[in-house]
């Protein structure tokens, strides 16, 4: 079932095309802490990664994401950055989770007992 759903299973970032095409014009040049692994075409037109788990977009380090755009051209495990105290850690998109970010007056947030409204809704007389 491995190779099978390999092949078919584009949600996984790592096709059998994506598989010979990095085979056949890939130079792998790094991997991150969440183990996505980043390749350049040998003669640098392109670059691309192949995910650990889900094909998560989200799931991008800033300073790789810089790098597979141009935005930068150094690799960022050639630079010497550390990240600033008030710098937050990655967090993947929750959207669709019981954790995704729900604004106030959203139908799917929790309502909370005994909270005020900021309006006094219309009664017909």
């Amino acid at each position: 079932m491995g190779l099978l759903s390999e092949m078919f299973a584009w949600w996984k970032g790592n096709t059998i095309g994506t598989r010979l095409f990095t085979w056949r014009k890939g130079e792998r040049v790094g991997e991150d802490g969440l183990g996505n692994i980043y390749y350049r075409e040998r003669n640098g037109t392109r670059r691309w990664v192949t995910y650990a788990t889900l094909s998560e977009p989200t799931q991008i380090p800033p300073g790789w994401h810089a790098w597979l755009h141009f935005t930068v051209d150094e690799l960022p495990t050639e630079e010497d950055y550390r990240p600033r105290p008030w710098e937050k850690a990655h967090r993947p998109n929750m959207t669709g989770t019981y954790e995704a970010y729900r604004p106030p007056g959203s139908v799917l947030r929790p309502k909370v007992k005994d909270q005020p409204l900021d309006y006094e809704p219309w009664r017909p007389e």
